[in-house]
Parts: structure tokens; C-alpha cells; sequence
């Protein structure tokens, strides 16, 4: 039977504050979706919104906006969500105010907003190999980071001394091009202005800000220059998984606790089994978060699982996994498997393995899915690719698309799906993949389909934050994996820690975390590794057992209950 839920107490409550600064503490499956769409109308109920003035809803991808939008559609009418609701995401925000307000910074209408990533292809057209392009992406985010004009970026990227970094930078302002980096720069820097930040603040009356752990300090700003004390924040410090995009999930508490009037906190879980949750609480230590209890913990068959399994070689594993979804998928045909690990090159057997021929339904996130009309045009561009071409061509990307032979797309969705299959085959070309394995890899579907498919699942730890699965198998609990070996620092190891968090709090009903002695580097060569430290804390859980005994358990297990819940 599938959970059906009146709002818990937690929810009614935060939907009945009347305090417009408030922080929501709301660890993974407590309900913050729902908690938001009844904040919503409450706000809206208790007339803290008064036609025109609006609601300002900030989310960071589009896939988090609609779920917010389907959420508030069964508490919210239409009529009141159009009059009363302006749902953004932070770049669509950014952009909005360049747009309106750039000229109080010398940005006019000439100036194009992204539409693709134009450093991605300037790094292509350049020829750059991985590491150098990502070197120049973090040089850029780095100094993008700070509120500053075009000339202060300009003047920083001196110092950092990198020429190559510096061309693409001065080509961008030559040509009159913005980047997803500079929306929340430019936006941040026009916001200074008290006169443009006064209009905002009488347009909303009052902003609801998702995963405020996933903040930027930059976005932090914008948010109060719009909606100082005026702010709902709803999110998990234990998630804070995004340093790399500039995330800092501490200094960003610090900045709400300054301005927020009332905190309340989720302390149950409704998506995973008390066995789920026991191996994420052990790792609180770790992460700072909150100690969680199962909303319905007697309705678990079981109580579910938590298991580990530990292997000589990576291929070991490998055929391990693939024979336990076998065998879970044969009693329960309708669950998802989350196979989730740290980087897309620990699973890398494991994906070898499903591509051999594993008669299995499985499913790569790490790869775009296209629709219909879109999927035949990428098999037939890569009919007519010669890799000889493509690597003497000046503009990579322009070559890709020169191969199309259909009418241009004219659909802004079907536009940014061939842009993103574009970009999508030249960083496989660029990483040697051949061009028959990149045609077998591409697939069409609603794009929806990969949240609700039955089978398995192949993701990373940060690909699958916000999601969810019946079962989670966790690869590679070693150290210089979990822990990754690039992680040094307190704060890198925490964050470490938050992604085995949130990896772990994917599941539903089980948890099987594996690990090997040998690890294969890129090389080629296989090194022994130690453990990952993070076990220690996981060995403490209850109920974390040897894979002999989860046996067991598997065996004797109620299918039919645990498929019921699905």
C-alpha cells in the first residue's frame, strides 16, 4: 500500500507561521516539497499577499521548480497561483534582473544570455582535454564568485595567471556574451543599487527559498537585498554537497540566522525504513544533521535492510550487483535499484559489465535522454560522422550541427535538447569514446521517464541528490572514493561525508554498501586500498549487517508487503 498522508503537525505548523523569516530544517524525505506548497498558502490565507505584490519561489533547476509548481496545484487554485506566485529558478532570477535593470551597470540589450555552455565550447573549439577545461571553469567560477564588474574579473584573472583563461574571458566581453557565471554576478552587482533593490522588495512581499544549504554566499546576497527578514528557507546543512559550484552551507547558516525570527525542524522520515535510517543517523557526527525516526516504522516489512558486502577486485563487484538486481528484480519487477557511487569512474566496471549484455533493464543517468523526434536526429548525425573531420574542424560544435539534415528545430525545448546532445557526443569524442559506443548509448523517452522506470539505476552521489529509489547499493566505501582521494581539508572531508549521507538516504526499503580490497586507477594498474574511515561510523548503526545474514533476511522477507509500498 502506498503511504497516503494528511499534513503532519510539522507541516501545519509551518504552514500557519506568521512569521515571514523562517528557516525550515527539513532532512531528506521528511516532506519539505509539501511543507512549501502549504507555506505557500498559508501566506497567501493569513493575506501576507496582497494583489500586485507577489510571492517570490526560488528553486535551483527547473526539475525542482515544476515539483514545487505540481505541489502547490493541489492546495493552491490557478487563479491565486497566477496572481499571487512567481516561481524562478536563482539563473532565471539573474536573468530577469540583467534584463530589466542591466543598463544601471553598462550591460544593454545586445548583450546575449546564455543559451548553451559557451565556455564548454570555446574549450572545444580550442581543442583543451578534460583537465584543462575544468581548470579553466573553476578559474572562472572562483573569481565569479565575488561582486565584482567585467573589469574587476579581468584584473583577478591577471592574478591567477592563467593566459588561456584570460582569451576566453576577453573574447566573452568583446562579443557581448554572458555565461551561466556572470547571472548571479551581474545580478548581485545591479542589486547594490538600492533603487533597483527597492523596486524588487515592494514587487515581493515575501520570497520561500529551496535548499538554502545549496547557496552560494553571491546568492545569499541577492536573496536578502530582495527579501530581508521576509525569507522562508527550507533545506538540510547535512546536504550540502556543492562546494565545488561555490556552495558554502556554514557561512550561508550563519547569514540566514542573522535575519530569520523562528526555526522549526523535521524529525521523521517518510521515505525510508528504520534500518535506512539507522546508517544515516550514524554518520551525524560527520555531517551535523538531524537524528531522524520513521513517520510509520511498524508499516516497514522488516524494518528494512541495511547490509554490507566486501569483494577482492572491482570486478568482483561488479558481477556481484548485477546478480543481486537480478535476483531483487525477479521478486519485486516493479522497484527501482539506485547503483550510486562517488564518480562516474568508480562504476565503471560495473557500466562495462551492464554494456556486455546483462539482461537486465538498466538505466545511465550520467547520459541525456531525448525524445522521439530528437533521438534519431543524434543516430543519424553520428551516421555521418568521419572523426577525421570532426578533429581538423574549427568549431567542433558547429561541425556536429552542420551534420544535421533536418529543418532547424524551432522549439525552444527541442533547441536546448540538440544542444545538449551536441555537447554531449563532442565530450565523448573528446574522451576517445567511439562513435558506434555513442550511438548505442543514446536512448529516447519522456524525460520524466528515468524518475519513475522500474529496474536499475546508474548514478552519481551528486546526480542523485533529490531522489529516490526502493533500494540503494552504495559502491566503493574505500578511502580515495569515499573519502575521495582529492578531499584534504576538515571541511573536504565533511563534505565527504554529507554525500555518503545523502547517497545512503536515497532508499526506501534498504541500504548495501560495498567495498574492495584492489581498486583499479585510470592507469590501469590495480592498488590495494584501505577501508573507507567512514565505517567506523556506519559499523555503529543497528542492525547493519554481513551480507550472510542480510541472506536471510532477503529470503524470508514479505515481497509481497515491500512491493505494496512502491
Amino acid at each position: 500500500m502506498k503511504l497516503q498522508r494528511e499534513p503532519t503537525a510539522r507541516q501545519l505548523e509551518i504552514r500557519d507561521a506568521p512569521e515571514l523569516g523562517l528557516l525550515v530544517t527539513a532532512p531528506a524525505g521528511c516532506g519539505k516539497t509539501e511543507a512549501l506548497a502549504l507555506r505557500i498558502k498559508g501566506l497567501i490565507e493569513q493575506g501576507k499577499v496582497s494583489y500586485p505584490r507577489r510571492l517570490l519561489v526560488l528553486t535551483f533547476t527547473n526539475r525542482a521548480k515544476e515539483n514545487i509548481q505540481e505541489r502547490l496545484r493541489e492546495h493552491v487554485d490557478e487563479r491565486s497561483i497566477r496572481e499571487y506566485v512567481t516561481v524562478h529558478n536563482f539563473h532565471g532570477l539573474s536573468a530577469r534582473i540583467i534584463r530589466a535593470h542591466g543598463n544601471v551597470i553598462g550591460i544593454g540589450e545586445e548583450w546575449q544570455l546564455p543559451l548553451s555552455d559557451w565556455v564548454g565550447e570555446e574549450c572545444r573549439k580550442l581543442r583543451l582535454n578534460w583537465k584543462q577545461s575544468n581548470l579553466i571553469r573553476a578559474n572562472l567560477q572562483h573569481v565569479k564568485l565575488a561582486t565584482i564588474t567585467d573589469e574587476e574579473v579581468r584584473s583577478a584573472l591577471v592574478q591567477v595567471n592563467h593566459p588561456t583563461t584570460s582569451l576566453i574571458e576577453q573574447k566573452r566581453t568583446s562579443e557581448k556574451i554572458l555565461t551561466y557565471e556572470d547571472l548571479p554576478r551581474l545580478a548581485d552587482l545591479i542589486l547594490q543599487n538600492d533603487h533597483v533593490a527597492e523596486l524588487y522588495r515592494e514587487h515581493f512581499c515575501g520570497l520561500v527559498v529551496d535548499e538554502f544549504q545549496d547557496l552560494t554566499p553571491q546568492q545569499l546576497r541577492i536573496v536578502q537585498r530582495i527579501g530581508w527578514r521576509r525569507t522562508t528557507y527550507a533545506g538540510d546543512l547535512a546536504q550540502g554537497i556543492y562546494s565545488f559550484a561555490g556552495a558554502d552551507p556554514e557561512v550561508v547558516l550563519n547569514g540566514i540566522s542573522r535575519e530569520i525570527q523562528r526555526t522549526i525542524t523535521f524529525a521523521e522520515s517518510h521515505r525510508s525504513s528504520p534500518s535506512v535510517l539507522n546508517l544515516v543517523n550514524a554518520m551525524i557526527p560527520w555531517t551535523g544533521g538531524v537524528e531522524l525516526a520513521p513517520a510509520a516504522g511498524k508499516l516497514w516489512p522488516g524494518d528494512g535492510l541495511a547490509t554490507y558486502k566486501e569483494f577482492d577486485r572491482q570486478a568482483d563487484e561488479a558481477d556481484w550487483v548485477i546478480s543481486f538486481c537480478r535476483a531483487l528484480l525477479k521478486r519485486a519487477p516493479n522497484q527501482r535499484v539506485g547503483v550510486l557511487s562517488r564518480t562516474k569512474k568508480r562504476r565503471e566496471v560495473l557500466d562495462n559489465r551492464l554494456e556486455e549484455g546483462a539482461d537486465l533493464s538498466w538505466h545511465r543517468w550520467d547520459d541525456p535522454v531525448f525524445d522521439s523526434s530528437t533521438a534519431p536526429v543524434m543516430r543519424g548525425l553520428l551516421g555521418r560522422l568521419r572523426v577525421s573531420e570532426y578533429s581538423n574542424a574549427d568549431e567542433p560544435i558547429s561541425y556536429l550541427a552542420s551534420l544535421i539534415h533536418v529543418k532547424e528545430p524551432h522549439d525552444p525545448s527541442t533547441l536546448e535538447l540538440v544542444q545538449a546532445g551536441l555537447e554531449w557526443i563532442a565530450d565523448l569524442l573528446q574522451e576517445g569514446t567511439p562513435v558506434e559506443a555513442i550511438r548505442q548509448r543514446i536512448r529516447f523517452g519522456d524525460g520524466e521517464t528515468l524518475l519513475t522506470v522500474p529496474g536499475v539505476h546508474l548514478l552519481t552521489g551528486h546526480t542523485g541528490k533529490g531522489q529516490q529509489f526502493d533500494w540503494v547499493v552504495v559502491l566503493g566505501l574505500e578511502e580515495g572514493s569515499i573519502p575521495a582521494f582529492q578531499a584534504e581539508s576538515d571541511e573536504a572531508i565533511t563534505e565527504e561525508a554529507r554525500i555518503l549521507s545523502v547517497m545512503m538516504s536515497r532508499a526506501r526499503h534498504g541500504v548495501i554498501t560495498t567495498r574492495t580490497e584492489v581498486t583499479l586507477k585510470p592507469w590501469g594498474d590495480e592498488v590495494e586500498v584501505l577501508p573507507s574511515r567512514f565505517i567506523q561510523n556506519l559499523e555503529c548503526a543497528e542492525h547493519y549487517v554481513k551480507w550472510e545474514d542480510a541472506k536471510i533476511w532477503l529470503n524470508g522477507a514479505d515481497w509481497e508487503a515491500i512491493q505494496s509500498m512502491s
